[in-house]
This record gives C-alpha cells, sequence and structure tokens, in this order.
C-alpha cells in the first residue's frame, strides 16, 4: 500500500473537501481524487461519500483512518528517533496572531535560528489562524483555549492591552484624563466586521459608546496610525511600549487582559524541533514578563 496515498486520505478525512485536503497535501484537487479512487480500488471498498458539505468517511473510511492514523505516528517516531540522534533539523510551521508574531516572536527570532541552524521556521502571522487539528500548523498561538480536536493545549502567557496615543497628538491636542474624554477623540481600532475572534473587540469593553473612526484589520497598521496621530487606541502593552513615539494614557482606567495559549497536535508534541521550539518561545516569554504584563513604557 502506498503511504502518499494514506497520507492524501488522512488530508482528505481531516479536512473534508478536495481542495483543503490538496493544500494540506500539497498537490493539486486532481491528484488527491485519482489518489483516492487507486486506494478505493485497492481496498476494494468506497471510502468517502460525497455530499452537500464536502466529503465524509463511510464506515469503511472510519475503519481504515484508525488504521492510517497508526501508521502516521509509526513514521513520526521514526523521523523523532532520527532527528534526536542528530542535529535538529526540519521545518517548523508556527500560526500566531498578528501582532504577537510581528511584534513579539520575529524580533527575537534570531535567536531560536542562531541555535538551532538546521530548523526552518514558517513563520505565518496575520489575522485568523491555521488549524493544527488539520496539521494545518505544527504549532498554533491562540487567542482562546481551542474546545477539541487531538490536540495539547497550555497557556502561553497572559498579556495586557491599554489605551496609546501618540505623544505629538497629545501635545497638540491635551491630555486623554478620562474614559469619558476618551469618547470625544478620534479613536483607532479594528474593522468591526472582520474581527475574527471575539477577544479583540476591545473598545466596547472599556466603553459602549467608543467607536473606531479610522479602521484596519491589521493591529501593526493601528499601531502606526496610532503613531502617526491619526488619534488613540488600544494595544497589546508588548506593541504599544515597543513602539516609538507612543504614550500609554489611562493607566488606571484600562487595563484589559487577554491570554495566549500554546496548542500542537498530540502526535506533534514530543518530536525534537517542535520541543526545541516551545522550550525557546517560553524561555523569551519569562524574560519579557514586565512588558507583556505592561509593567513598562512612559
Amino acid at each position: 500500500m502506498n503511504w502518499d496515498d494514506m497520507r492524501v486520505f488522512l488530508a482528505l478525512a481531516r479536512t473534508g473537501t478536495l481542495a483543503a485536503a490538496a493544500r494540506a497535501a500539497g498537490q493539486d484537487a486532481t491528484t488527491v481524487a485519482r489518489r483516492i479512487q487507486r486506494l478505493e480500488a485497492a481496498l476494494a471498498t468506497t471510502l468517502f461519500e460525497h455530499g452537500p458539505a464536502g466529503q465524509s468517511l463511510t464506515e469503511g473510511g472510519h475503519r481504515l483512518l484508525a488504521h492510517a492514523e497508526a501508521m502516521e505516528a509509526g513514521a513520526r517516531a521514526v523521523q523523532q528517533q532520527a532527528e534526536e540522534g542528530a542535529a535538529l533539523g526540519g521545518t517548523i510551521r508556527l500560526s500566531v496572531s498578528e501582532g504577537f508574531g510581528s511584534g513579539f516572536i520575529a524580533p527575537r527570532l534570531a535567536g531560536f535560528a542562531g541555535r538551532h541552524p538546521g530548523v526552518a521556521v514558517d513563520l505565518i502571522a496575520s489575522t485568523g489562524f491555521l488549524n493544527p487539528s488539520r496539521r494545518e500548523a505544527d504549532i498554533a498561538i491562540m487567542l482562546a483555549r481551542p474546545r477539541g480536536g487531538p490536540l495539547i493545549a497550555a497557556k502561553l502567557t497572559d498579556y495586557r492591552l491599554g489605551v496609546y496615543a501618540a505623544r505629538e497628538h497629545l501635545d497638540r491636542t491635551g491630555p486623554v484624563e478620562s474614559v469619558d474624554a476618551l469618547t470625544r477623540r478620534r479613536l483607532v481600532g479594528y474593522v468591526p466586521d472582520l474581527i475574527y475572534a471575539p477577544e479583540l473587540r476591545y473598545l466596547a469593553e472599556v466603553d459602549e459608546r467608543l467607536e473606531a473612526e479610522i479602521r484596519s484589520s491589521s493591529i501593526t497598521a493601528q499601531a502606526r496610525l496610532i503613531a502617526s496621530g491619526a488619534g488613540c487606541g488600544i494595544l497589546p502593552c508588548f506593541l504599544g511600549d515597543t513602539t516609538p513615539g507612543l504614550v500609554r494614557v489611562l493607566r488606571r482606567e484600562v487595563s484589559i487582559e487577554r491570554s495566549f495559549w500554546l496548542v500542537v497536535h498530540r502526535d506533534m508534541r514530543r518530536v525534537a524541533r517542535v520541543e526545541a521550539f516551545i522550550a525557546w518561545l517560553r524561555d523569551e516569554v519569562a524574560s519579557a514578563a514586565a512588558l507583556l504584563a505592561g509593567r513598562g513604557g512612559a
């Protein structure tokens, strides 16, 4: 039995559509369909049923899934032994929110690369997250703990957010001395209908009257807008306190806490390069505890 066909079968079983399986397997949808047909012919059984939502496993498909996952686990164990017996190598795909990816991990990633030069890192820092359950990422740093799936999740760190403005903006318009005063300021924030996680709905948490007038789906763009004097806005302290020209205002009145969750597929947790990256990241988070907790800055 061809292991590549089994890998494609696992991708389709986990994603449910030919297009998604093709992306996960790095092949086109036609090739995925042909490999599934070949596997069904070899086993003399139908593995998937086509429905409105995509492909769903038949009874025979469910039986094969257990065997395929066992084969996959065995292959990963062999790979791990090879990695442990030599210098670390391979690729880590990390899915992380844009702000934490660009504002915290990226400036520090050279340290990991210098320590493990044989490991390539794909830093996917964007709005939304790749799904470790579907093997879209090896590691995800998420805004909330996932509710299910074959995953191991643990809190990475709490972090704090506050209200920021450019120092020149405050010199020109005067200080912001209360939340009520903030309602009369021009605000920078997210595009409401493009907010991809409820944890990002900060403004209403501070005061239901607050609405952003200059909006972006990118937290990095928001930080630059605020730094340019476009208005006030809420930023993670690890981003606001490290952006030149920004001042945190209303420190006592506005202090929002959120958490980052470290998530890996249970089959990847003991892969040596993944363990090494997680250990490095936890060290970096520990050394930046004051920054993440919002105890720095002006």
